[in-house]
């Protein structure tokens, strides 16, 4: 008889004296100014921090990056269900600096992000919002779980030839990145690229304006952002109105009555091709490593009904892909007790709010019964709530399954150090999955 699967894991990244990420337990009075979100410490266990945070100082101006830092859950739930007070203007804005190299690059390829979606406080958001849920609503996500498998599949007969011939195979680049890519693919009907490119251009843009990267290296990016917007542009431009994701734009009225612009609707492709694939390929990598570390998880995966969904779930709360997401005050106005004036630049600790003691009783443990995981806000909440949510929880956990089922005997390869992390200021994941027999 099968032995039973725990309601409840411990969490790898509970503290316990002084954690991996340098940051001192919370019975210690380090000063918060040490705290650097982009930092090799906090980005391998940011919890301690975000624990300190939330104790002590849960509206805190971080002068390294001008932000105030938002972490507990009822203030950050509190500011993205107030758009009149804190908008949305500066969801896109680059977080460093970008050389006067990378702007003429970017300006030499005709970039721009105006207003659409998670950067749109304007009153064309709700129809453009309409445009793209009609894509990712229940019906069709449904209709999708075939996709999801038989793509799942395809990826795994590889990743398994591979295992087969090399006792080993790193599931990230080849399973985790990849099947999101495909799946949007052939749900929006996006054409003429290879979803190699499409990863690359994405990957590019999130280094470029969540990261931190050096001028060098902002040239290399700026070029690959500028080759995705002139290609979305081209594409924008030839399609006719149709069924598709895109010709569904380009038939789209303003509330005024005027056609959509096409610099309006390569924006909002921009943002739906990067969030509706590298965050779910993040999660997916996310929830294969913790599932391959827990004791008397993977084996069960297959054939335990929900569970899978659960296990996704619980990472969504503890270690979502998206960690941070900005807003901007319109006027000055109090948070948290804490007076924050007009045009403040406010990140929102969503990452700190699935880990809310207040909120999530013992918030390190993982609980595949914990009754309120769904008030998480992973996915955000109220109207820049992601429209994508149901499928990337049902691609995480299909993809989960399929794995579990396809290699049950493989395990995180031993002797290897800690992964690499993806560690920018709004997004977070391993690098690195690889397994072995």
């Amino acid at each position: 008889m099968a032995s039973p699967v725990p309601h409840t894991f411990p969490s790898h990244s509970e503290p316990a004296g002084t954690s991996p990420g340098g940051c001192p337990a919370l019975g210690t009075r380090a000063p918060l100014d040490l705290l650097d979100l982009f930092g090799d410490g906090f980005v391998r266990d940011p919890y301690p921090w975000l624990g300190r945070l939330q104790a002590e100082a849960p509206v805190h101006y971080d002068s390294g990056t001008g932000l105030w830092l938002v972490s507990r859950y009822d203030d950050v739930r509190r500011v993205l269900l107030a758009p009149s007070v804190f908008r949305p203007d500066n969801a896109l804005h680059a977080v460093a600096p970008l050389s006067v190299g990378a702007l003429r690059i970017l300006a030499r390829a005709n970039f721009t992000l105006p207003s659409a979606l998670a950067n749109n406080g304007t009153a064309s958001h709700p129809g453009l919002r309409r445009v793209v849920t009609r894509f990712f609503n229940a019906e069709r996500v449904a209709a999708a779980v075939p996709v999801i498998q038989r793509v799942a599949e395809d990826l795994l007969d590889t990743v398994c030839s591979e295992i087969d011939a090399t006792g080993r195979c790193e599931l990230f680049g080849s399973f985790a990145q990849v099947l999101p890519c495909r799946v949007l693919m052939e749900l929006l009907g996006i054409e003429g690229v290879a979803p190699a490119t499409l990863i690359r251009w994405s990957d590019a843009s999130l280094e470029l304006f969540w990261g931190r990267p050096n001028p060098d290296r902002q040239l290399e990016l700026a070029a690959l952002v500028g080759e995705f917007h002139q290609w979305l542009t081209r594409t924008v431009r030839g399609a006719a109105p149709s069924t598709s994701f895109i010709g569904a734009l380009a038939s789209h009225r303003l509330p005024d009555g005027e056609p959509l612009d096409v610099g309006t609707a390569v924006a909002a492709c921009f943002f739906v091709f990067i969030a509706g694939q590298s965050t779910t390929g993040q999660l997916i990598a996310t929830a294969l490593r913790r599932a391959l570390i827990e004791p008397g998880l993977w084996q069960h995966l297959p054939r335990r009904t929900g569970l899978a969904e659960a296990w996704v779930e619980e990472m969504l709360r503890r270690e979502p892909p998206v960690t941070t997401w900005r807003r901007v005050t319109v006027r000055s106005t109090e948070l948290g007790g804490v007076h924050i004036p007009a045009d403040a630049q406010l990140l929102l600790m969503l990452l700190g709010s699935g880990s809310d003691p207040e909120v999530f009783p013992h918030p390190e443990r993982m609980r595949l019964d914990r009754a309120n995981v769904r008030h998480h806000l992973a996915f955000g909440v109220g109207r820049h709530r992601c429209p994508g949510a149901s499928l990337a929880r049902t691609e995480a956990a299909v993809a989960l399954r399929v794995a579990a089922g396809r290699l049950p005997g493989v395990r995180l390869e031993e002797g290897v150090t800690e992964p690499p992390m993806l560690g920018l200021l709004s997004f977070r994941a391993p690098l690195d999955v690889t397994v072995s027999r």
